[in-house]
């Protein structure tokens, strides 16, 4: 075994000298947040302000950009600092903070991504019977579902990260995540790489399978159905899958390159599409749902001009 220590800081060796150029970089990530932050409690409170839009569809869209708060405040602002420090050092506790906060967001991300499309499932191929369906109660649970699971997964986790005896204390990141720092370990990591499986296995191929479900019985009806229940179905299922495959092909790429060698990637590469599901991602949505589907639009439109 080799000799350990008990780490009080990790160091992100990721970042490297822009120069003058950082100011310019913070200047963009700054204002990407902002906006980010802005658009989504905008349009958390035109959903909350306007009882037309107290319907599940835009319930489980609160939800959704409420996450895209969460992850975005477990990023960006780690991120602001660390791109004008001199040393890019943090401390062990704020980066299983950050473990924490930015697994639990990917985990809830796609699990609300399954519960919309199960949502659009039930609206598209039994709507008659979809208000039964989808009832205020049935609702709450969803929601209730895709938050609790996430954050019991990810306490659990933690506890097994911040249990490891570690011989080293420089990740190859600009953010900390839990699999560079299980490579750290120099002690028996068996229990953590059993529980990531499992956990794996639950939170991306459980809701993948029920997303691609519903999907198949939506595309079965549209091609046996009338022509408005293919309208009504492109008009409220093409957001959805946009943002799906957006989120999926960042994360996709992040899980890849935490367990294989991208070295023949450029850095710059690298970084920004390490980066692109936590940056992208939560203002991507708010811009997406927000222009895409009519009703959220039109009151938007009528709150800006009414300011005006």
């Amino acid at each position: 075994m080799r000799n350990y220590t008990q780490v009080s800081f990790f160091t992100l060796s990721a970042y490297f000298d822009t120069g003058i150029l950082k100011y310019l970089i913070f200047t963009f990530l700054m204002s990407l947040y902002v906006l980010t932050i802005s658009a989504n409690v905008f349009l958390i409170v035109v959903i909350c302000m306007n009882r037309s839009l107290h319907e599940p569809m835009y319930m489980f869209l609160v939800s959704l950009f409420t996450n895209e708060l969460f992850g975005s405040s477990g990023f960006f602002p780690f991120l602001l600092i660390q791109i004008l420090s001199d040393v890019h050092t943090v401390p062990a506790v704020f980066c299983f903070l950050q473990i924490f906060v930015l697994f639990c967001y990917g985990t809830v991300e796609i699990l609300i991504l399954a519960v919309m499309s199960y949502d659009r499932y039930l609206a598209i191929c039994y709507p008659l019977q979809y208000n039964t369906l989808m009832t205020f109660q049935r609702i709450l649970v969803l929601i209730a579902v895709t938050w609790a699971y996430p954050l019991l997964v990810c306490v659990v986790m933690t506890c097994l990260s911040t249990s490891l005896q570690l011989c080293g204390k420089i990740i190859n990141k600009v953010y900390c995540d839990n699999y560079s720092v299980v490579r750290l370990a120099c002690s028996d990591v068996t229990g953590n790489s059993i529980y990531g499986i499992f956990i794996s296995v639950l939170s991306i191929f459980g809701p993948l399978m029920l997303i691609l479900y519903t999907y198949m019985r939506i595309l079965k009806v549209c091609f046996s159905g009338s022509k408005q229940t293919r309208q009504k179905a492109v008009s409220t299922c093409t957001p959805h899958l946009v943002s799906l495959i957006n989120f999926s092909c960042g994360a996709f790429f992040e899980i890849v390159q935490s367990r294989f060698n991208m070295n023949s990637l450029p850095n710059i590469l690298r970084i920004f599409l390490s980066m692109y599901w936590l940056t992208c991602q939560p203002f991507f949505n708010a811009l997406l749902y927000g222009l895409n589907l009519s009703k959220i639009r039109i009151i938007s439109k009528s709150l800006v001009f009414a300011k005006m």
